[in-house]
């Protein structure tokens, strides 16, 4: 019988190498931040549960005061805690809310931000370490398709897994404080589902992945750069040739010359090659003190889907992301060269 060659397309071999990356990976892009938002809303559930074991305590023991009198119910009665609340308070109650979504839902982006810094920094160092690389040149892919869906995975794949993480966690951190209310004579629309905005947190944190990707570019380019290049220990290389190069800075006062301030370099180049996987970062960067204060009175309009893209008009961003660029290239191109360690 005549063999029938159907050849792949590049776009075809990228998405087959992009499934490889994430199955030999699964436990940190999937597993890892599913765990660490099961755990979140686990101790959700029991910080809840004290602090109802407290109240029920004290609503017992006549120690609830509700406008400076002396409460004494057998239980806690939410309608009866909330048949007062100003319009003014339920914005705050709202905001308390907002706030509390989001730390809530911020477990799986803190394992997002480690797992994709030792993903980067293992992804072209490992297979030269135990002589995979031999295979894998021998089959017909080019180092730049492998090395891109590397550069994929860690900028696409997995904060999109942790963002659905995320959002998975703050609706049941919903459920649960909807359970409680519902079980206290509150209503859950009332007092969660109404002042609260997870619609509106939701979108902003899927807007705020092509934000990540492009901001923690060039330190994803910087940490490739290292596993490509580096012979042995590249997590050394990686973490103290910034440190080193921001030490010899502050302490030789260079950017004097350049009438900055050694803040800047700590700033923009050591932080930038080190930190860039920290999802949120560039929030940092971008708002003024004033900014924050003005803004700190709406989470949900702070962490809006336009709020989050506002970052892509920074001219810091595309800064590093052209050297984020220029690290990837040269990451190609060692790896091309690459032999046995």
């Amino acid at each position: 019988m005549n063999a029938v060659n159907h050849p792949v397309s590049p776009a075809g071999t990228l998405r087959w190498l992009l499934k490889r990356e994430y199955w030999e990976n699964r436990g940190g892009f999937l597993y890892a931040p599913l765990i660490a938002g099961i755990v979140s809303l686990l101790m959700s559930a029991v910080g809840i549960g004290l602090g109802l074991f407290a109240l029920h305590r004290a609503a017992r023991d006549g120690g609830l005061h509700i406008d400076g009198e002396n409460v004494n119910i057998n239980g806690l009665d939410l309608a009866l805690l909330t048949q007062k609340i100003s319009a003014k308070d339920m914005a705050d109650l709202g905001n308390g809310l907002d706030l509390t979504l989001l730390l809530s839902s911020a477990w799986p982006f803190l394992v997002l931000a480690f797992v994709v810094f030792f993903y980067c920094l293992g992804a072209l160092y490992d297979d030269r370490r135990d002589r995979s690389i031999l295979f894998w040149k021998s089959l017909p892919l080019s180092d730049t398709q492998t090395v891109l869906s590397k550069v994929l995975s860690a900028l696409i794949v997995a904060p999109l897994v942790a963002t659905l993480a995320a959002v998975a966690t703050m609706f049941g951190f919903l459920l649960i404080i909807s359970i409680v209310a519902v079980t206290h004579g509150g209503s859950a629309t009332t007092l969660i589902w109404g002042p609260a905005s997870p619609v509106s947190l939701s979108a902003g944190l899927l807007a705020a992945i092509p934000v990540y990707a492009l901001w923690a570019l060039p330190t994803a380019g910087w940490l490739l750069l290292c596993s490509a290049w580096a012979k042995s220990k590249p997590f050394l290389w990686a973490v103290m040739l910034p440190l080193f190069a921001g030490i010899i800075v502050s302490t030789t006062k260079l950017m004097h010359v350049f009438d900055m301030t050694t803040g800047w370099f700590w700033q923009h180049i050591v932080a930038r090659l080190l930190l860039g996987t920290v999802p949120g970062v560039d929030l940092v960067y971008r708002l003024s003190a004033n900014d924050k204060a003005k803004n700190v009175e709406s989470l949900a309009a702070l962490m809006s889907p336009a709020e989050q893209l506002k970052t892509l008009a920074m001219p810091d961003l595309w800064i590093g992301a052209a050297f984020g660029v220029a690290f990837i290239v040269l990451a190609i191109v060692l790896r091309k060269r690459a032999g046995e360690i």
